[in-house]
């Protein structure tokens, strides 16, 4: 086993001698246990979770979807890129969520503008699906649509060799398809990205990476 389990320990004790929790000698990747907790992974703001270390191809079809919770108004969902100008980014920019696309030709964006400018960060769950057909890019949020016109027609595969960033990236990697480095802060669940048939629901935990990311747990929404 080389993941980390998705749990909560307490009361743990050797030779009848109590652990001390509280200040430990060394700590990675492990956050307090919440009163009240939901499913999902806790995004704390300062990091991103890195997942397929061999690279991810997004060629010409994706669908992506995702359920997020925020009070922020600017963060990285996710980005793959390649070493190229191919890329897929979706993010949040000043309470819009942007899904942009750069098949090789040129990056097209499809924008969700909410009537509120904070009703996207209001600290409940919304569902999102970003879907890329060759050439042509849709964004739902909350079951409404929007889709863009796409100039470069003859340009339909995204030839992305990179890992998926989720919530953020390093410093050192280029992402062509985001346009702000902000980490996200709040809870994701659900993410899965499906080509064809083929959809794959991805597990936090088992990401190569992690930094500030803390799977399975997400405290409770504060009312």
């Amino acid at each position: 086993v080389t993941h980390s389990i998705p749990a909560c320990i307490g009361g743990m004790t050797i030779n009848s001698k109590q652990l001390d929790n509280e200040s430990p000698v060394s700590i990675f990747a492990v956050n307090k246990c919440y009163v009240t907790v939901q499913d999902g992974t806790f995004f704390d703001g300062s990091g991103f979770a890195a997942l397929v270390r061999e690279g991810y191809k997004v060629r010409s079809d994706v669908n992506i979807t995702l359920e997020f919770r925020t009070t922020a108004v600017h963060g990285v969902l996710l980005g793959v890129s390649s070493a190229k100008v191919d890329a897929v980014g979706l993010e949040i920019v000043n309470g819009k969520v942007l899904f942009h696309v750069n098949n090789g030709a040129g990056r097209i964006t499809a924008t969700y503008e909410p009537r509120g400018t904070n009703s996207l960060c209001d600290g409940k769950w919304h569902k999102l699906q970003a879907n890329k057909s060759k050439h042509r890019i849709s964004l739902i949020v909350d079951g409404s649509v929007v889709q863009t016109d796409n100039p470069y027609t003859q340009s339909t595969s995204a030839d992305t060799n990179n890992p998926i960033y989720v919530g953020g990236y390093p410093a050192d990697v280029k992402q062509n398809c985001l346009t702000r480095k902000s980490s996200f802060q709040g809870c994701l669940r659900n993410l899965v990205l499906t080509k064809g048939q083929q959809a794959e629901l991805f597990d936090f935990s088992r990401a190569f990476d992690l930094r500030g990311v803390f799977p399975h747990s997400c405290p409770g929404a504060e009312h």
